[in-house]
């Protein structure tokens, strides 16, 4: 087993991978060839994991800008590796969503990794799983990607089809049928986006559904808090589930998902022999310790469809290679918080970060729904002073109590007091229109420093 390996075998074996991966990329990689031939880079002399450094970054801007060149166009390799078995698409900045391909071997290989996934994190053959992830108008990895987890874990899986109805067929399905599926199936783990998770075991409660089956929560694809994990665990104790475990999965349609081994902990690297991870200065590209805090940027070790080779995700993190302290595997291990490297706004001549003010609201008990919105007092002036406006929905006796906490919780967080407005739970997210809930929105025009 890999992580009875000692960090340098492992990484004797991740060397090995990439000088055949960067030889792959030489022959067959339209962007990295004239990307390399640009900068002068003799790919051949890059020979470990060390000599990676000195390849320049891949922004996710570049993806987005030409997703077919990120493709390996390789005639010689055999049926299994040039064969197309699905295209997920991952969202961006811009308006359509960027492909991402996968052969035959790709699809293996996210069989491999989530058959790892499910081991570290302790999904299981008997384990049922209801997918709750949106039926999206392109095909995207959180979707389809939960049916090839419950096959590598060897477990069941059902589909509740909610999400913004499309197309002529009326496929898609309300969320009181997503409570309905869950009773049927006695589904034992929810997989899906955080708020929409929340929501379904929210009419549970209501509804007084039979959830005694569930004993997790697998949750990804929007950021959640500690406080709104322990929001999902006091639902399911309300529910008296069987477990009140929340899997907080990290990951990406590029790249697939880490894992934790228990709750609130680092994210483990599932399969270290298909990809590299390095903590950069997203400036320089220049690699930093372990333990210190940057990028993150990842390495396709063993791709055929759409390969990466250092691509910056964009988020802040850092990484450590010591033995994890709680199961003992060795590798690589992402740690928190994990911060996206765009958050950081300015409001009102105050640096605020999202994630620290998004983290401390989502512990108010009481809220269905919550939004914070950045925008000018008023519109038309764009010089005007910058307001902060908390949208909040709950129930009308609970306003006053809830107005005084976000209150006191924002200027904790933030420094910045903001004003309060009571909207219906739908007006900020509405499981029949959106794909997840929009928690942060800047609507200022003009961007002032």
């Amino acid at each position: 087993m890999i992580f009875d390996l000692s960090i340098n075998q492992i990484e004797e074996l991740q060397s090995e991978r990439l000088r055949a991966m960067l030889a792959m990329c030489a022959r067959g990689h339209p962007f990295y060839r004239r990307r390399w031939s640009e900068a002068g880079i003799d790919v051949a002399s890059i020979r470990d994991l060390a000599d990676l450094e000195r390849l320049p970054l891949t922004t996710k801007q570049e993806l987005m800008a030409d997703p077919e060149a990120f493709r390996l166009r390789l005639p010689e390799l055999p049926l299994y590796e040039r064969a197309l078995w699905e295209v997920l698409y991952t969202t961006g900045s811009t308006a359509d969503p960027t492909p991402v391909y996968n052969t035959t071997h790709d699809y293996h290989a996210y069989l491999f990794q989530s058959r790892r996934v499910a081991e570290i994190s302790g999904i299981r053959e008997t384990d049922v799983i209801a997918n709750l992830f949106p039926l999206t108008q392109a095909p995207m990895g959180a979707f389809l990607r939960s049916t090839t987890n419950a096959y590598a874990a060897g477990a069941a899986i059902c589909a509740a089809l909610p999400g913004a109805a499309h197309g002529a067929f009326g496929v898609h399905r309300p969320l009181e049928y997503a409570v309905h599926m869950v009773q049927v199936h006695r589904a034992t783990v929810l997989w899906g986006v955080p708020s929409f998770v929340r929501r379904v075991l929210l009419r549970a409660i209501d509804e007084k559904a039979d959830f005694t089956s569930v004993r997790m929560c697998a949750i990804t694809g929007e950021a959640s808090t500690p406080a709104f994990r322990e929001e999902l665990r006091r639902c399911l104790r309300a529910l008296n589930a069987a477990g009140t475990g929340v899997f907080d999965r990290y990951g990406s349609t590029e790249l697939g998902a880490f894992a934790q081994c228990r709750e609130e902990s680092d994210w483990h690297n599932p399969a270290p022999e298909i990809q590299y991870h390095e903590i950069v200065d997203p400036q320089t590209g220049r690699r930093l310790r372990d333990g210190e805090r940057g990028m993150l940027a990842v390495t396709h070790l063993d791709r055929r469809g759409t390969v990466l080779v250092r691509f910056a995700m964009g988020d802040i993190a850092a990484i450590a290679r010591s033995p994890c302290p709680a199961c003992g595997r060795t590798g690589d291990r992402i740690v928190g918080p994990i911060v996206r490297g765009s958050d950081l706004v300015k409001v009102k001549g105050m640096l605020v970060n999202p994630s620290a003010l998004l983290g401390a609201l989502g512990g108010v008990q009481g809220v269905e729904e919550f939004q914070v919105v950045i925008r000018r007092e008023n519109d038309a002036d764009p010089y005007s002073m910058d307001e902060m406006v908390v949208r909040v929905a709950c129930a009308p006796g609970l306003r006053a109590v809830i107005e005084q906490q976000i209150t006191e919780k924002s200027v904790a967080a933030v420094q910045v007091r903001p004003r309060i407005e009571h909207v219906e739970a739908k007006e900020i997210y509405d499981p029949g229109r959106e794909t997840k809930a929009t928690r942060f929105v800047d609507r200022r025009s003009v961007t002032r420093t």
